[in-house]
């Protein structure tokens, strides 16, 4: 399974569910990858604790490698970071992948991601993959090498409005590069369901069809708290009703793969 966590809008959450999904399939006994794709990195530090220079150079060194056509990017190896939870791994971000991106595009190296995968994938049950939030170099090759992609949410006409651009530009990529490629879903984050406006958007959703999970993720400060001990979830606090909420959502996914 290789799962890709986007929205090109930012701020809903797309690294905290990536991170607290891989979380939950790696406490599940399932040996997890999670790759960064993000130059902000926050789902390297969420994982790692590490900051700044102290994070590893991770999918940098490879995305440099395969510019340079050297044995590194041929064998399609990478380093990969050891988290302090069993059975999960991180691939990690720098700010360094920002400067690579305009290279990258103009040696159309978009495909060299799905290559590194198929190398990965004998070694990983799941791979989840977090992206920008934006559809540039590191979202498409994300969107090319993976078989799903999971939409986060939140409640506002703004994230409304992006929702059916984005859901269009998917379909194109996948009718171009990617047939395997499945939308698993919209995911409400940061839910409040004694608002009016997050329901009557949510309402809406589902009466045009949007594919819309019966799971939502409440909002809490428990995930600040989590943010915060680099810890996800189902670690810092596993019967928080947030922690529950995403292996309620795992398990959904899970069953349908």
């Amino acid at each position: 399974m290789r799962r890709v966590v986007f929205n090109q809008k930012g701020g809903v959450g797309k690294s905290s569910i990536a991170c607290n999904l891989a979380a939950v399939s790696a406490s599940q006994g399932y040996r997890t990858l999670l790759i960064d794709l993000d130059a902000q990195a926050n789902s390297s530090h969420y994982l790692t604790g590490l900051t700044g220079d102290e994070i590893p150079v991770g999918i940098a060194d490879f995305f440099k490698q395969t510019l340079s056509g050297g044995p590194f990017a041929k064998k399609g190896k990478v380093d990969i970071y050891e988290t302090p939870f069993d059975n999960l791994h991180v691939i990690t971000a720098t700010a360094e992948l920002a400067d690579l991106q305009p290279k990258l595009e103009q040696k159309h190296k978009i495909n060299r991601l799905r290559k590194l995968l198929d190398e990965l994938g004998d070694d990983y049950e799941r791979i989840y993959l977090d992206t920008p939030p934006a559809l540039n170099f590191y979202t498409v090759s994300a969107l090319i090498a993976a078989d799903r992609v999971l939409i986060p949410f939140d409640c506002d006409s703004f994230s409304r409005q992006a929702l059916y651009g984005l859901l269009q530009e998917i379909a194109e990529l996948r009718d171009d590069h990617n047939e395997e490629l499945q939308v698993e879903g919209i995911v409400v984050n940061q839910f409040q369901p004694r608002a009016a406006l997050p329901q009557q958007l949510l309402d809406e959703l589902l009466a045009e069809g949007m594919p819309v999970l019966p799971v939502n993720l409440m909002s809490s400060v428990k995930m600040r708290e989590s943010h915060q001990a680099c810890k996800p979830l189902i670690y810092l606090d596993p019967r928080h009703k947030l922690s529950q909420q995403f292996v309620e959502l795992h398990d959904l996914l899970d069953g349908g793969r």
